[in-house]
């Protein structure tokens, strides 16, 4: 007897998205996904009208609502979720209950444990799940990644990763632990944390060293406070070693410091911002005092993730186990937390 074949997923060529949370970075996300040509933006959310009059301008037929509640009543192939972080587990674990794929804004959740609900309802639903965490989607730590993946930098055993933000963020819900579930860690320290992991090929971590600072002292009381500096050191099983470090409000000379530092015993490789900002990078390899560039500034990576989101929705709507990875990573900042308050 012949094994029953299962039904090949159907494409949706211009699948329908709708948008929650269209502030500033919603309404870059909607705009990315757009330029890809392959969405419709058919569906807007926000409880700030001022917000959802701005997207409306990049997506004038979009019907434009209030509430997820409202969004779910919409014949959507996809949502894209860019609310305060307190809501993207509870909003992400509805949607895809409904059937719709899912594509939120980092964190996921503020716990592992949130995450991984989000991602047993996505595999539960057999519906796509994808986070924006942006800086993957840069040229210059795709090559990097390369480079590491294909033994050019040999055995890579110590790493550095940076990001002082020299502003910090302004939104109140940012400061509140209820709603941001950390500081500086939970909002830049996810990005290094997963760089590390990501560009290693998510190795076993053994032992988490760590450090959070609020207003030039230890961090007491998470329950009233957030981090505005964190450092940790990730030793892995291997032993190998990852050191962490980010800020809000840092005192560091220019707009910010973003740097990924690898090293291995036949080269390096650094990513780094150029002149404080936020958004040209150049990567290079290097090899005793060469060094070879492998990417420049210039590249708009900003939506790039999510534009590939869409992009793989189009192609499937189904679970892609690659979104298990997230889990790493959420263990990962749970250990920082754990360790610095023990």
């Amino acid at each position: 007897m012949n094994a029953a074949i299962a039904p090949a997923p159907t494409l949706l060529t211009r699948p329908r998205i709708g948008f929650l949370g269209v502030g500033w970075i919603g309404r870059n996300r909607m705009e990315a996904m757009l330029a890809t040509g392959g969405i419709e933006a058919a569906a807007i959310a926000d409880a700030l009208p001022g917000n959802g009059a701005e997207a409306a301008l990049l997506a004038p037929d979009a019907v434009r609502l209030e509430s997820l509640d409202a969004l779910l009543e919409q014949p959507l192939d996809g949502m894209v979720i860019a609310t305060p972080s307190a809501l993207h587990a509870e909003q992400s674990i509805r949607a895809l209950e409904r059937g719709v794929p899912v594509f939120c804004q980092k964190p996921l959740g503020r716990t592992g444990a949130q995450v991984r609900a989000v991602i047993d309802a996505a595999r539960a639903a057999d519906r796509l799940l994808g986070v924006d965490l942006s800086y993957r989607g840069t040229a210059g730590m795709r090559a990097l990644r390369d480079h590491v993946r294909a033994g050019q930098l040999g055995h890579v055993h110590a790493v550095d990763l940076i990001f002082h933000n020299a502003y910090g963020p302004d939104k109140p819900w940012f400061h509140d632990p209820a709603l941001s579930g950390g500081g500086c860690m939970m909002d830049l320290g996810v990005h290094l944390v997963d760089l590390a992991l990501w560009v290693l090929d998510f190795p076993e971590v053994e032992r988490i060293e760590a450090a959070l600072f609020a207003k030039g002292r230890p961090l007491e009381d998470r329950g009233r406070q957030v981090e505005d500096l964190g450092m940790a050191t990730l030793h892995l099983a291997d032993g190998r070693m990852v050191r962490i470090a980010c800020s809000w409000n840092l005192h560091a000379g220019q707009d910010a410091v973003i740097a990924a530092d690898f090293y291995g015993d036949r080269a390096g490789a650094a990513f780094r911002n150029i002149g404080g900002s936020f958004y040209d990078f150049r990567a290079e390899l290097f090899r005793g005092t060469a060094r070879e560039t492998l990417s420049e500034p210039g590249d708009p990576w900003g939506g790039r993730m999510a534009a590939e989101w869409a992009e793989k929705l189009a192609r499937s709507p189904r679970f892609d186990p690659g979104c298990e990875e997230l889990a790493h990573v959420a263990d990962i900042m749970d250990g920082i937390y754990a360790a610095a308050t023990v």
